[in-house]
């Protein structure tokens, strides 16, 4: 009685966890570029996100940080975490998300720098494999000034440690 309804349940979760396909990045961004006056960094950290293996279907979920430091456009706060989602939802690897992501608010706002770091654990290494239930996985991007400048870099990790 409880399976009668998973192929359908499956085939539209699936859909759901690869709905980033659809996404269309710069209509996602619409008009919520605004020309503003500031050129210190701006930081949305805790992004919860969660992602399917390209590997083996299995989940990996975490929190990504991004920061970038705007040249004369900011863009609307809460397009980063959409920005976030519509990678996470594609059948992805962690390392390549991470770098969509910057590249993508690199295009869409010419920053002086962005940066992302993404923090997640991987069921396909809790359940399957080498079975390491706490250990997770962190990669980053660093362009522009977070690349160039250690300071800057130093300021964007210390400022995502913070808890509140």
């Amino acid at each position: 009685e409880g399976l009668l309804d998973t192929p359908r349940r499956v085939e539209k979760s699936l859909l759901f966890l690869t709905s980033g396909y659809q996404i269309d990045v710069d209509e996602l961004v619409n008009k919520a570029l605004f020309t503003v006056d500031y050129s210190e960094m701006v930081v949305v950290r805790d992004i919860d996100f969660f992602r399917l293996c390209e590997h083996h279907l299995l989940p990996f979920f975490g929190k990504c940080h991004v920061a970038y430091i705007p040249r004369d456009k900011v863009i609307g706060l809460s397009k980063i975490p959409r920005i976030v989602d519509a990678f996470s939802r594609r059948l992805q690897v962690q390392e390549r998300l991470t770098n969509e992501i910057a590249a993508t608010i690199q295009e869409k706002t010419s920053p002086l720098g962005v940066a992302v770091v993404m923090e997640a654990h991987h069921l396909c290494m809790a359940m399957r494999g080498v079975e390491k239930q706490q250990s997770f996985c962190v990669t980053s991007a660093m362009l522009g000034g977070f690349r160039e400048r250690d300071s800057t870099r130093a300021e964007f990790l210390e400022l995502i440690r913070r808890r509140t």
